[in-house]
């Protein structure tokens, strides 16, 4: 499966958080998946770290080593993502999670993610 994790999957589980399924944590490191987060994920959390609304166990400074020992890609945004995230319709208004929302159905990636406004577009998710 190819997969794209939703923010708050990537935070639980660089976190070892609890809230993070078993399926979905085993889902993450199957070395037969192909796992990837949005590079707009990562500028969220630098965001929400630089506002003290965000904790991470990890350094941030350390999250591209850590990406690297779990072979998770950080996924660019392009024009093809942009345009589809203009058609859009506005279920959602998080920024963020429009653009993977947009990113996941252009690059037809399984999204893994609680949210279940995701549920409301044209891309397939996975939480367990």
């Amino acid at each position: 499966m190819d997969l794209l994790l939703d923010t708050h999957t990537f935070i639980w589980f660089i976190n070892g958080d609890n809230s993070l399924p078993e399926q979905v944590r085993e889902d993450i490191r199957n070395i037969d998946n192909r796992c990837f987060i949005s590079i707009a994920s990562l500028w969220e959390m630098a965001i929400k770290l630089s506002l003290d609304k965000l904790q991470l166990k990890a350094d941030f400074n350390k999250v591209a080593e850590f990406l690297a020992e779990n072979d998770i890609e950080i996924l660019p945004i392009t024009f093809e993502h942009i345009q589809k995230l203009q058609k859009l319709k506005f279920h959602h208004r998080d920024p963020f999670d429009r653009i993977i929302i947009a990113q996941g159905a252009t690059e037809k990636l399984i999204i893994l993610t609680k949210d279940e406004n995701f549920n409301k577009y044209q891309v397939k998710t996975r939480w367990k």
